[in-house]
């Protein structure tokens, strides 16, 4: 009996394997190879015609890499950039999903209508927005002048520019986070909202009560998601305003992210090993940024934990000596 429960475990386990083995496959081809080949060539000065013929050079593109002006301006384009995309692309998410939460009319056609622009052409979405941020002819600062503010320079100066390229990728993202945000929703439990309504609790404070703690999950999920979309930042700022000006991230690079100047060095400048080492930097960024967020979410659920555990002593210390307790929690 024993022996057949082995051998049907066994023979789980291998459908197991061969069903996990596509997608192992794949990886090691398209993921794990491309990964350490990109780390290898970024210790040469492979050019792009010879990519596999390179000289090994050791740490010398990390260290010219550490020295380079343009790679640290870079950085700090892509960290601006994300900061102005992912705060306001999530917040607004979160708003809409907790509307179309609520019983609309129409209701399908409002889900299927906040996800068209994620499923709109980047390349498009990009010219449109470019056309609309134009200085002289576009409709963002023909509104402006009927404001009686002056017309701003959406291209050239850094920080417009840098609110245009956000606001394109804001606009793209929110749908597809809020989805996420409304799927997590209609998980929680409607007794929840029903026992908060008759506690007299708005909708605002059942948002902020209850949605937001129940959805923490997701929240973090998105977050992690939208800080990897934004240290790659790439084709946005490429197609702003298109040609060597976009690839050189504006005429002054006041919004060339990483992503950029790594297919600038790599495939303009011919530079295949240099291009290699931004991309590792920036894997490692990556990687530094959410271990970072993965101790912030650990510390605040520490914290919450700490909280509920000394909530409940209290309470039942009330519960059990009322007078003394009282007395010792004022």
């Amino acid at each position: 009996m024993l022996l057949h429960q082995n051998r049907k475990g066994l023979s789980t386990a291998r459908q197991g394997y061969l069903y996990l083995a596509p997608f192992v496959l794949l990886f090691f081809a398209f993921g794990l190879f491309p990964l350490i080949y990109s780390a290898v060539i970024s210790l040469s000065d492979a050019r792009l015609q010879n990519p596999s013929g390179g000289e090994f050079v050791g740490l010398e593109n990390y260290t010219a890499l550490f020295a380079d002006q343009f790679f640290w301006n870079a950085l700090k384009n892509t960290v601006t950039l994300g900061f102005m995309a992912i705060g306001p692309q999530l917040v607004i998410a979160l708003v809409v999903a907790n509307l179309l939460n609520y019983r609309l009319k129409g209701q399908l056609f409002w889900r299927i209508a906040i996800i068209v622009p994620y499923a709109t052409s980047v390349a498009a979405a990009t010219l449109i927005f470019s056309q609309l941020y134009s200085e002289n002819f576009g409709l963002v600062n023909g509104f402006l002048t009927t404001l009686g503010l002056p017309a701003v320079n959406w291209q050239s100066g850094t920080f417009a520019s840098q609110v245009a390229i956000a606001s394109i990728v804001t606009w793209r993202w929110v749908g597809y986070n809020a989805l996420l945000y409304l799927a997590a929703m209609q998980a929680i439990s409607p007794e929840q909202y029903e026992a908060a309504e008759l506690d007299g609790a708005s909708k605002f404070r059942q948002f902020l009560s209850i949605t937001i703690p129940e959805i923490r999950g997701t929240i973090v999920f998105t977050v992690i998601l939208s800080t990897i979309g934004g240290m790659q930042l790439f084709i946005e700022p490429l197609l702003y305003e298109g040609g060597p000006t976009g690839m050189s991230g504006g005429l002054s690079r006041q919004y060339q992210t990483l992503a950029l100047y790594m297919y600038q060095q790599g495939w303009a400048n011919n530079r295949l090993g240099y291009g290699s080492a931004i991309a590792f930097t920036t894997l490692v960024l990556i990687l530094v940024v959410l271990a970072a967020g993965f101790l912030l979410v650990r510390l605040g659920r520490a914290l919450s934990d700490a909280n509920i555990r000394r909530a409940r002593t209290q309470a039942s210390l009330v519960a059990s000596h009322p007078e003394p307790a009282r007395m010792e929690l004022a």
